[in-house]
Protein backbone atom coordinates (compact mmCIF):
# COMPACT_ATOMS: atom_id res chain seq x y z
CA UNK A 1 0.00 0.00 0.00
CA UNK A 2 1.21 3.44 -0.91
CA UNK A 3 0.33 6.64 0.94
CA UNK A 4 -0.14 9.78 -1.15
CA UNK A 5 0.26 13.32 0.50
CA UNK A 6 -1.97 15.91 -1.20
CA UNK A 7 -1.78 19.39 -0.61
CA UNK A 8 -3.36 22.09 -2.97
CA UNK A 9 -3.86 25.98 -2.81
CA UNK A 10 -0.78 26.76 -1.07
CA UNK A 11 -1.18 30.17 -2.39
CA UNK A 12 2.67 31.57 -0.61
CA UNK A 13 2.06 35.51 -0.46
CA UNK A 14 -1.45 34.82 1.54
CA UNK A 15 -0.46 32.00 3.91
CA UNK A 16 -1.34 31.68 7.40
CA UNK A 17 2.40 31.54 9.38
CA UNK A 18 0.68 29.82 12.27
CA UNK A 19 -0.26 26.45 10.06
CA UNK A 20 3.36 26.18 8.23
CA UNK A 21 5.42 24.49 11.05
CA UNK A 22 2.81 22.02 12.08
CA UNK A 23 2.20 20.91 8.24
CA UNK A 24 5.70 20.33 8.39
CA UNK A 25 5.01 18.20 11.56
CA UNK A 26 2.19 16.51 10.48
CA UNK A 27 3.69 15.42 7.09
CA UNK A 28 6.46 13.86 9.26
CA UNK A 29 4.68 12.20 11.52
CA UNK A 30 2.76 10.88 8.18
CA UNK A 31 5.56 9.68 6.43
CA UNK A 32 4.15 9.48 2.77
CA UNK A 33 5.55 7.86 -0.08
CA UNK A 34 4.97 11.12 -2.15
CA UNK A 35 4.13 14.59 -2.31
CA UNK A 36 1.28 15.44 -4.43
CA UNK A 37 0.74 19.33 -5.28
CA UNK A 38 -2.04 20.13 -7.30
CA UNK A 39 -1.33 23.62 -7.67
CA UNK A 40 -1.20 27.29 -6.77
CA UNK A 41 1.78 27.31 -4.92
CA UNK A 42 1.60 31.37 -5.15
CA UNK A 43 -0.74 34.18 -4.76
CA UNK A 44 0.48 36.30 -7.75
CA UNK A 45 3.19 34.24 -9.55
CA UNK A 46 6.45 37.05 -7.98
CA UNK A 47 9.60 35.45 -7.58
CA UNK A 48 9.96 36.42 -3.73
CA UNK A 49 6.48 33.75 -3.24
CA UNK A 50 7.85 31.34 -5.63
CA UNK A 51 11.09 31.48 -3.25
CA UNK A 52 9.37 30.86 0.04
CA UNK A 53 7.17 27.91 -1.97
CA UNK A 54 10.59 26.35 -2.94
CA UNK A 55 12.08 26.59 0.54
CA UNK A 56 8.91 24.53 1.83
CA UNK A 57 8.95 21.96 -1.20
CA UNK A 58 12.57 20.95 0.11
CA UNK A 59 11.48 21.34 3.93
CA UNK A 60 9.32 18.28 3.01
CA UNK A 61 12.70 16.18 2.51
CA UNK A 62 10.51 13.80 0.29
CA UNK A 63 9.81 13.11 -3.35
CA UNK A 64 6.97 15.61 -4.65
CA UNK A 65 4.98 15.58 -7.69
CA UNK A 66 4.05 19.65 -8.45
CA UNK A 67 1.22 21.07 -11.16
CA UNK A 68 0.75 24.35 -11.76
CA UNK A 69 -2.10 26.37 -10.78
CA UNK A 70 -3.73 29.54 -12.78
CA UNK A 71 -2.32 31.77 -9.55
CA UNK A 72 1.12 30.58 -10.77
CA UNK A 73 0.83 32.78 -14.12
CA UNK A 74 1.26 36.62 -13.80
CA UNK A 75 -2.35 38.43 -13.69
CA UNK A 76 -1.54 42.07 -14.28
CA UNK A 77 2.27 41.58 -15.96
CA UNK A 78 0.61 41.51 -19.07
CA UNK A 79 4.10 41.00 -21.09
CA UNK A 80 5.47 38.38 -18.80
CA UNK A 81 1.85 36.64 -18.45
CA UNK A 82 1.64 36.03 -22.34
CA UNK A 83 5.61 35.59 -23.47
CA UNK A 84 7.27 33.82 -20.55
CA UNK A 85 4.39 32.40 -17.78
CA UNK A 86 6.22 29.90 -16.97
CA UNK A 87 9.69 31.69 -16.17
CA UNK A 88 9.60 31.78 -12.22
CA UNK A 89 7.71 28.43 -12.20
CA UNK A 90 10.21 26.98 -13.97
CA UNK A 91 13.10 28.69 -11.87
CA UNK A 92 11.78 27.87 -8.13
CA UNK A 93 9.92 24.81 -8.66
CA UNK A 94 10.98 23.00 -11.43
CA UNK A 95 11.84 22.76 -15.48
CA UNK A 96 9.36 19.60 -15.86
CA UNK A 97 5.64 20.62 -15.86
CA UNK A 98 3.86 17.37 -16.00
CA UNK A 99 6.15 15.58 -13.87
CA UNK A 100 5.91 11.80 -13.73
CA UNK A 101 6.27 9.24 -10.39
CA UNK A 102 6.30 5.69 -11.01
CA UNK A 103 7.45 3.22 -8.68
CA UNK A 104 5.60 -0.87 -8.30
CA UNK A 105 2.84 0.11 -7.22
CA UNK A 106 1.57 3.18 -8.64
CA UNK A 107 2.31 5.62 -11.42
CA UNK A 108 1.41 9.35 -10.76
CA UNK A 109 1.17 11.85 -13.75
CA UNK A 110 0.97 15.65 -13.71
CA UNK A 111 -0.52 17.69 -15.87
CA UNK A 112 -0.57 21.47 -16.42
CA UNK A 113 -3.96 22.62 -16.83
CA UNK A 114 -2.97 26.50 -16.46
CA UNK A 115 -3.53 28.95 -19.33
CA UNK A 116 -2.20 32.16 -20.17
CA UNK A 117 -5.82 33.01 -22.08
CA UNK A 118 -7.78 32.43 -19.05
CA UNK A 119 -7.85 34.24 -16.07
CA UNK A 120 -9.22 31.35 -13.74
CA UNK A 121 -10.45 27.86 -15.67
CA UNK A 122 -8.18 25.70 -17.04
CA UNK A 123 -7.28 23.64 -20.18
CA UNK A 124 -6.53 20.32 -21.57
CA UNK A 125 -5.66 20.00 -25.17
CA UNK A 126 -5.46 17.18 -27.69
CA UNK A 127 -1.39 17.19 -27.12
CA UNK A 128 -1.33 16.41 -23.77
CA UNK A 129 -4.33 13.87 -23.90
CA UNK A 130 -1.91 12.24 -26.69
CA UNK A 131 1.08 12.24 -23.93
CA UNK A 132 -1.21 10.53 -21.15
CA UNK A 133 -2.56 7.90 -23.83
CA UNK A 134 1.41 7.00 -24.58
CA UNK A 135 3.10 7.17 -20.79
CA UNK A 136 0.69 5.15 -19.46
CA UNK A 137 0.60 2.58 -22.18
CA UNK A 138 4.23 2.11 -21.48
CA UNK A 139 3.20 1.13 -17.63
CA UNK A 140 2.63 -2.02 -16.87
CA UNK A 141 -1.59 -2.50 -16.15
CA UNK A 142 -1.19 -3.70 -12.68
CA UNK A 143 -0.63 0.06 -11.53
CA UNK A 144 -2.69 2.31 -9.55
CA UNK A 145 -3.03 5.11 -12.34
CA UNK A 146 -2.62 8.57 -10.87
CA UNK A 147 -3.36 12.22 -12.74
CA UNK A 148 -2.87 14.98 -11.05
CA UNK A 149 -4.03 18.75 -12.14
CA UNK A 150 -4.82 22.05 -10.46
CA UNK A 151 -8.52 22.45 -12.40
CA UNK A 152 -10.90 19.41 -11.71
CA UNK A 153 -12.54 17.05 -14.28
CA UNK A 154 -15.07 16.75 -11.99
CA UNK A 155 -16.45 17.88 -8.61
CA UNK A 156 -18.54 15.11 -6.59
CA UNK A 157 -20.53 17.77 -4.72
CA UNK A 158 -21.58 20.08 -7.47
CA UNK A 159 -23.32 18.78 -10.51
CA UNK A 160 -22.63 22.32 -12.95
CA UNK A 161 -20.15 22.05 -15.24
CA UNK A 162 -18.89 26.56 -15.44
CA UNK A 163 -15.59 25.27 -13.70
CA UNK A 164 -14.49 22.01 -15.19
CA UNK A 165 -11.28 21.66 -17.40
CA UNK A 166 -11.76 22.85 -20.43
CA UNK A 167 -12.49 19.59 -22.90
CA UNK A 168 -13.25 17.39 -19.79
CA UNK A 169 -15.35 14.94 -21.32
CA UNK A 170 -12.63 14.11 -24.55
CA UNK A 171 -9.96 13.71 -21.59
CA UNK A 172 -12.14 11.32 -19.81
CA UNK A 173 -12.77 9.06 -22.15
CA UNK A 174 -8.75 9.59 -22.92
CA UNK A 175 -8.48 8.61 -19.11
CA UNK A 176 -11.31 5.41 -19.31
CA UNK A 177 -9.09 4.14 -22.31
CA UNK A 178 -6.04 4.49 -20.10
CA UNK A 179 -7.16 3.18 -16.82
CA UNK A 180 -6.96 5.86 -14.88
CA UNK A 181 -7.94 5.44 -11.22
CA UNK A 182 -7.64 8.82 -9.24
CA UNK A 183 -7.75 12.32 -10.50
CA UNK A 184 -6.61 14.92 -8.08
CA UNK A 185 -7.10 18.55 -7.90
CA UNK A 186 -7.76 21.79 -6.08
CA UNK A 187 -8.38 25.29 -7.18
CA UNK A 188 -11.70 25.26 -5.24
CA UNK A 189 -10.01 24.77 -1.58
CA UNK A 190 -12.76 22.03 -0.63
CA UNK A 191 -12.13 18.73 0.05
CA UNK A 192 -14.03 16.37 -1.75
CA UNK A 193 -14.18 12.64 -3.01
CA UNK A 194 -16.56 10.46 -5.16
CA UNK A 195 -16.62 8.86 -8.30
CA UNK A 196 -16.50 9.90 -11.94
CA UNK A 197 -19.26 7.89 -13.10
CA UNK A 198 -22.43 10.12 -12.31
CA UNK A 199 -21.11 12.99 -14.64
CA UNK A 200 -19.28 10.66 -17.00
CA UNK A 201 -21.71 7.27 -17.59
CA UNK A 202 -18.54 5.35 -19.46
CA UNK A 203 -19.75 2.12 -20.12
CA UNK A 204 -17.74 -0.09 -17.33
CA UNK A 205 -15.52 2.83 -16.05
CA UNK A 206 -15.58 4.96 -12.89
CA UNK A 207 -12.63 6.90 -11.53
CA UNK A 208 -12.26 8.21 -8.30
CA UNK A 209 -12.16 11.56 -8.08
CA UNK A 210 -10.41 13.62 -4.99
CA UNK A 211 -10.53 17.44 -4.48
CA UNK A 212 -7.92 18.88 -1.64
CA UNK A 213 -8.94 22.44 0.27
CA UNK A 214 -6.21 24.64 0.69
CA UNK A 215 -3.20 23.85 3.17
CA UNK A 216 -1.63 27.19 3.83
CA UNK A 217 -3.71 29.86 2.56
CA UNK A 218 -5.91 32.44 4.59
CA UNK A 219 -8.51 32.33 1.30
CA UNK A 220 -10.81 29.27 2.95
CA UNK A 221 -13.67 30.07 1.63
CA UNK A 222 -15.76 29.07 4.62
CA UNK A 223 -13.30 25.56 4.63
CA UNK A 224 -10.65 25.28 7.83
CA UNK A 225 -7.00 24.29 6.15
CA UNK A 226 -6.99 20.85 5.29
CA UNK A 227 -4.93 18.32 2.94
CA UNK A 228 -5.87 14.53 2.03
CA UNK A 229 -3.79 11.78 3.41
CA UNK A 230 -4.35 9.25 0.31
CA UNK A 231 -3.80 5.51 1.03
CA UNK A 232 -4.29 3.53 -1.98
CA UNK A 233 -3.65 -0.34 -2.47
CA UNK A 234 -4.31 -2.26 -5.37
CA UNK A 235 -8.39 -2.78 -5.11
CA UNK A 236 -8.90 -0.33 -2.42
CA UNK A 237 -8.28 3.70 -1.71
CA UNK A 238 -9.57 5.61 1.92
CA UNK A 239 -9.13 9.28 1.63
CA UNK A 240 -8.24 10.61 4.79
CA UNK A 241 -8.87 14.56 5.29
CA UNK A 242 -6.42 16.28 8.12
CA UNK A 243 -8.10 19.52 9.15
CA UNK A 244 -7.03 22.49 10.91
CA UNK A 245 -7.56 22.59 14.62
CA UNK A 246 -6.43 26.34 15.58
CA UNK A 247 -7.35 25.78 19.44
CA UNK A 248 -5.14 23.19 19.38
CA UNK A 249 -2.29 24.23 16.65
CA UNK A 250 -2.50 21.10 14.83
CA UNK A 251 -3.63 19.22 11.80
CA UNK A 252 -5.65 16.64 12.87
CA UNK A 253 -6.76 13.70 11.21
CA UNK A 254 -10.82 12.98 10.36
CA UNK A 255 -12.86 10.16 9.37
CA UNK A 256 -11.93 8.66 5.97
CA UNK A 257 -14.02 7.75 3.00
CA UNK A 258 -13.18 4.36 1.38
CA UNK A 259 -13.24 3.04 -1.93
CA UNK A 260 -13.28 0.10 -3.26
CA UNK A 261 -12.19 -1.54 -7.17
CA UNK A 262 -14.76 -3.54 -9.23
CA UNK A 263 -12.67 -4.34 -12.42
CA UNK A 264 -12.45 -0.81 -14.00
CA UNK A 265 -14.83 0.99 -11.13
CA UNK A 266 -14.25 2.55 -8.30
CA UNK A 267 -16.76 2.70 -6.03
CA UNK A 268 -17.93 3.85 -2.28
CA UNK A 269 -18.04 0.76 0.33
Amino acid sequence: MRRLLHLSDLHFGRTDPAVIEPLLDATARIAPDLVVVSGDLTQRARAAEFEAARKFLDRLRLPFVVVPGNHDVPLYRVWERFLSPMRKYRRYVGDDLEPTFVDDEIAVLGINTARSSTLKGGRINEAQMQGIQARFAALPATLTKVVVTHHPFDLPDDPGNAQLVGRAGQAMAVFARCGVDLLLAGHFHSTQAGKSSTRYPIPGYAALVIQAGTATSTRGRGEANSFNVIHIGRDEVVVEPWVWQAGGAAFVATPGEQFRRETSRWVAT
